[in-house]
């Protein structure tokens, strides 16, 4: 009876284990781990210590996109962090995460072990994938919720300005604070596939870790060139900055979507090469370290043409040139001039005045009489112009204009003294910032309708 009852049992056929159960085996292996550790609890922390020692400190990181506004408003915190957060940190996080999430077991020599007790390449590849995306998603809801919720306490919900002087209401700028972040997921979706791409081509190699981070500050660098306007979109890093359209009224949503797109794409193809190169794997072979060969042909190639038939697709759209001219600079400095001129006013507790009222303008040249007042550069000089109500003669100021390729700019004011010449204004209830004393604008690349 005991030969009969045990003969079915031995020769029933091995099951695989299930998704949700390898799913929860790799987010157990990842979150063991000592850096991932150490990275939730930096991500939850750190961003409210940063804001902290911020609002504490007289000097502001103004050379960073809303960091002038840091003692102003709670919300410009969040924001501060996202930008250097899409320059060092997401790509940082994503290498340590998912360009290491195969490639650790390749260093250990564990993937018999796990094609042993899992019985399927495919569920391995998802569960890792899948646990690898957690993880990530944990540090990012980590960065935004440390660094809002600080915000909000040390300095307050308050309203912000926006990158065209226009204020936002404290509800507003919460929406799109968050909107903003969640914009920012697309391109670090790619950054994470290209790091699961690197963790299954490269195998035991450091480069398959330290991939997301290198591909991250390539693009970083080649953004910062005057490369076309339709080659910076097909870059998935590009949605990275796309946000800051959210923050302009009207809200300049063509690059925010082409970015998002662009970056969905990317993630979809990188993650769709990891899961073919690692189906396709020898798993006999204890010291595997990646084919060299394979990696170029099935993980390099088909992102380089993606790239190129990206720009071949945008051209049309985006055009081949700087996309910055004269014409988006004048209209873009003197609509931000109007919007901090009407805050300037209430500052002063001067008789409220339209934007229609003033009627400003702007004459932008750049680099002289030597140079097309066209493309990115530190030496465009605009001259605005106003009227008010009652007043015979035009007020006049004049800026000098930092613009870089990516379309945003930095007017510093240049006189006359008594508009943007002192970085504080001296008001009924004591010394304020001066908003126009330097401003921060951005200049939607695509062509003007």
């Amino acid at each position: 009876m005991t030969a009969t009852l045990t003969e079915p049992v031995a020769n029933a056929p091995a099951r695989s284990v299930s998704v949700a159960r390898g799913y929860r085996f790799e987010l157990i292996k990842l979150l063991s781990q000592w850096r991932v550790r150490v990275l939730v609890v930096a991500c939850w922390l750190a961003p409210a210590v940063f804001i902290a020692v911020v609002s504490q400190q007289a000097s502001l990181p103004v050379d960073t996109l809303f960091g002038r506004w840091m003692h102003a408003t709670g919300w410009a915190g969040p924001l501060v962090l996202l930008g250097f957060s899409g320059s060092w940190a997401l790509p940082l996080l994503t290498s340590l995460v998912a360009g290491d999430v195969f490639a650790s077991e390749d260093r250990l020599g564990t993937w018999r072990h796990l094609l042993v007790a899992v019985r399927s390449p495919r569920r391995i590849f998802l569960s890792k994938a899948l646990s690898s995306l957690t993880v990530i998603l944990v540090l990012v809801i980590g960065l935004v919720v440390s660094s809002t919720l600080s915000g909000i306490l040390v300095v307050g919900s308050r309203e912000l300005i926006g990158l065209d002087g226009h204020v936002l209401s404290p509800g507003d700028a919460a929406g799109r604070v968050m909107l903003a972040w969640l914009c920012a997921l697309a391109p670090t979706l790619a950054l994470a596939a290209i790091g699961l791409l690197g963790s299954v081509a490269l195998g035991r190699s450091p480069m398959g870790l330290l991939l997301p981070a290198v591909v991250a500050l390539a693009m970083q660098i080649v953004q910062q060139l005057p490369i076309p306007v339709a080659f910076r979109y097909a870059l998935p890093g590009y949605a990275f900055i796309s946000w800051n359209g959210l923050f302009t009224a009207p809200t300049q949503r063509g690059p925010l979507l082409i970015g998002t797109a662009v970056s969905l794409v990317w993630a979809i193809l990188a993650t769709g090469l990891a899961y073919f190169l690692f189906v396709r794997r020898d798993f006999t072979n204890p010291v595997h370290d990646g084919s060299g060969r394979r990696a170029v042909t099935a993980g390099l190639l088909p992102l380089v043409v993606l790239l190129l038939v990206s720009t071949a697709v945008l051209a049309p759209i985006a055009g081949v040139g700087s996309g910055i001219d004269q014409d988006k600079v004048q209209r873009s400095v003197a609509t931000s001039f109007a919007h901090l001129y009407r805050l300037q006013t209430k500052q002063l507790n001067r008789a409220a005045v339209t934007e229609a009222q003033l009627q400003s303008s702007a004459e932008c040249t750049k680099g002289g009489d030597q140079v097309a007042a066209k493309g990115p550069g530190n030496d465009w000089r605009c001259v605005v112009t106003w009227h008010l109500p009652g007043v015979e003669a035009a007020g006049s100021a004049i800026y000098q204009i930092d613009i870089n390729p990516l379309g945003r700019y930095v007017a510093d004011g240049d006189g006359p003294k008594e508009v943007n010449g002192f970085f504080l204004v001296r008001t009924p209830s004591g010394d304020e910032p001066n908003p126009l004393w330097q401003f921060d604008g951005n200049i939607e690349l695509l062509p003007a309708k």
